[in-house]
């Protein structure tokens, strides 16, 4: 090789060199088109070498080139050079080469349906063999330090969030900000690209560039530390808030450098620490909030579907003196969360020790440092416990809900005037149902005080009828017939002991179905949509309806666009509903028709609590921590979009349909 060749080599050399160690600091690894681009660039350079010490020698140069035929097996295609090429035909042959390369990246770059999930060392899930894969999406250094997505949050007027992709040209997802918020699913191996259309999260793009986070608290039901741990750098101090041990004690414990556990407290080691939340606070001062279904584990973020909803908040020029009167927004409310799940000793150990300048110094600076303006969505958290009196009680579980309904203007109102509302609840773990707690449920969900329902005699509130509620649980047809069948159905659960017991509602159930593909999910979300009692003087269509902003001034009470529909509440969706075809004649961007929820609360006692005591003084019994949000929906069209499922539903048909239950499955019955 001359010295032309021995530069040019060391200099490719040296740029592979920089490239890979570009990947590595990003968290990702080289995919398979860049490892044999430098395979083929080494034979090059061999060849190179070969010809030009063997003058008159003709030798056979070949390129490799990767054709993506599936997830994870690669296939190639050899094409053979000019054999009477001449000794610096390497440089031509690097130049195709480097054509090439530059190809297959466009592609990946532009075909998302071709990338694959993130992958680091991959955990088995419960009876699965599964294979991990890697993430094929390649990092773009950001040449803006502005969101390069315009989708918007899921709560303003006609926005359309779920579905709406970047421009072509764009950064990628994982340098994107999202300061007016975004929901998403979280992308899926077997589900891509998604039958819906809709744009993912993968838990890269959620965290963002790992080297730009200064300071992180995640939460997690179950999680793999170690698999978890390798998403940030190894200097990040992080602090994770877990799942207590039987006895149900709070603690703090160091885990790994930088990272301290926190467990909250829990009566007699009863219930579940299942709060899905992260914040993470980057070198420029902006803090990211995330709200999430999914576990801390890599099967949630790669098998099954769940859902994340995020959204950048910017620093304040200066601090903000906390207003303490004010209990009810957003920081507070997460401020109040953070102290319930015990971060605060987490924190006051890390800044005791070895990191005293974090950006967030005490609880209290949540609400005090940072600008939370543009956030519209509302938090609900439940807090294990018990709570008595109504200052607590509306701060947990469905009175929660019921306050942020009203704070939101979504209240259905009472007596003939009320909407109807019927609710459609998605979810991974049934739970024991009466027609008490239903209602009781339902009570809250139409943004009414549980004060009239306390006061109602207990003999009368145990007899009443089963609400308009669908519960959605996988059938275990649906299982089969999904990718991983039996095996996939790991976390989800419903006892037989439930389904047959006396007083189930099993005329309730309806089928979960993604709008991804054949996957099942993980996803916790209620889809709560208004209708106009059917009568016959019910409002047309086209009448002209107040705002929701206006009727909610003085009496509380709002009114959302009619909708006529039948009495039945199971298959009477009509064909714009199906379609999501939105009544431009009746519909106003100021109008809720609905609302949803996301976050980690199943439709269960447990996660939304129950009540006791008086209208008076009322009693609320928690059993879990569980976090979500909660915004309003403005059109048939936005429910569409939201929604995690497809709609309407299929209803069980009873004596046929049976959920999926692993203690009936040969699989699970063997492990």
């Amino acid at each position: 090789m001359n010295n032309s060749d021995d530069d040019l080599a060391r200099a490719i050399t040296l740029s592979l060199m920089e490239h890979g160690s570009s990947l590595n600091r990003n968290g990702h690894y080289p995919d398979v088109a860049e490892l044999q681009f430098q395979q083929d660039l080494r034979h090059a350079i061999e060849a190179s070498s070969s010809e030009s010490n063997t003058p008159g020698l003709s030798s056979k140069g070949s390129c490799s080139r990767q054709q993506k035929s599936n997830a994870t097996t690669p296939s190639f295609e050899t094409s053979q050079t000019d054999t009477t090429a001449p000794p610096n035909s390497f440089l031509t042959e690097r130049a195709q080469l480097e054509r090439e390369r530059i190809a297959r990246l466009k592609r990946q770059r532009g075909e998302e349906n071709q990338d694959e999930l993130s992958s680091l060392p991959a955990k088995r899930q419960h009876l699965s063999t599964l294979r991990s894969c890697t993430d094929e999406r390649t990092p773009t250094p950001s040449t803006s330090s502005a969101s390069s997505s315009k989708a918007g949050s899921s709560v303003n007027n006609q926005k359309a969030t779920a579905t709406a992709k970047p421009a072509v040209g764009t950064n990628p997802v994982v340098d994107q900000l999202f300061w007016d918020g975004e929901l998403r699913p979280t992308a899926n191996l077997h589900s891509m690209p998604r039958q819906d259309g809709k744009s993912t999260f993968r838990l890269t793009e959620v965290l963002g560039p790992k080297s730009q986070i200064t300071f992180a608290i995640i939460s997690s039901y179950s999680t793999v530390v170690s698999w978890i741990y390798e998403f940030f750098e190894p200097r990040t101090p992080v602090i994770i808030v877990a799942q207590p041990d039987l006895t149900g004690q709070a603690g703090i414990k160091n885990i790994l450098p930088n990272w301290v556990m926190t467990v909250p407290f829990l009566r007699n080691g009863h219930g579940c620490q299942h709060m899905k939340f992260m914040l993470i606070f980057y070198e420029t001062g902006r803090l990211r909030v995330v709200i999430s279904t999914a576990n801390l584990v890599d099967y949630d973020w790669r098998d099954i579907e769940n859902a994340v909803w995020l959204q950048d908040i910017p620093p304040l020029p200066q601090p903000c003196p906390q207003d303490h009167r004010i209990t009810n927004d957003f920081p507070s409310i997460m401020e109040h969360v953070l102290r319930s799940v015990n971060v605060r000793d987490a924190l006051t150990n890390m800044l005791t020790h070895e990191h005293p300048n974090l950006p967030l110094q005490t609880i209290g600076d949540l609400h005090s440092k940072w600008d939370w303006s543009k956030v519209e969505v509302k938090l609900v958290p439940s807090i294990a416990g018990k709570h008595e009196g109504w200052p607590k009680v509306v701060q947990s579980g469905h009175p929660r809900l019921m306050k942020a309904l009203r704070d939101l203007g979504l209240r259905t109102g009472k007596g003939k005037a009320a909407k109807e509302l019927a609710i459609e609840c998605q979810g991974s773990s049934i739970g024991t149902y009466s027609t008490q707690w239903l209602n009781e449920f339902y009570y809250s969900a139409r943004g009414e005080s549980a004060e009239d329902w306390l006061d109602e005699p207990k003999a009368r509130r145990t007899k009443l009828p089963w609400p308009p509620v669908k519960i959605l649980f996988p059938s275990l047809r649906t299982v089969k017939g999904t990718v991983l069948g039996e095996s996939g159905g790991g976390t989800m659960f419903c006892r037989a002991n439930q389904w047959g017991g006396t007083r189930f509602p099993r005329e309730l159930f309806y089928d979960s179905n993604s709008g991804g593909g054949k996957v099942l999910m993980h996803t916790k979300m209620i889809i709560a949509t208004f209708r106009q009692r059917s009568t016959p003087f019910s409002v047309p269509s086209s009448s002209k309806v107040p705002s929701a902003a206006a009727s909610t001034k003085g009496k509380g009470k709002s009114n959302a666009e009619p909708i006529t529909t039948s009495d039945s509440e199971t298959e009477t969706e009509s064909e714009d509903d199906r379609a999501g075809v939105d009544d431009a004649a009746s519909s106003s961007p100021k109008e809720p028709v609905g609302w949803a929820y996301v976050g980690s609360h199943n439709f269960t006692p447990s996660a939304w609590g129950t009540l006791s005591g008086s209208g008076f003084n009322p009693t609320l019994n928690n059993v879990n921590y569980e976090l979500g949000i909660l915004f309003p929906l403005y059109s048939k069209r936005e429910v569409e979009r939201v929604s995690c499922f497809k709609r309407p539903p299929r209803k069980y048909v009873l004596g046929e349909d049976r959920p999926w239950i692993q203690e009936e499955s040969p699989m699970f019955m063997r492990a």
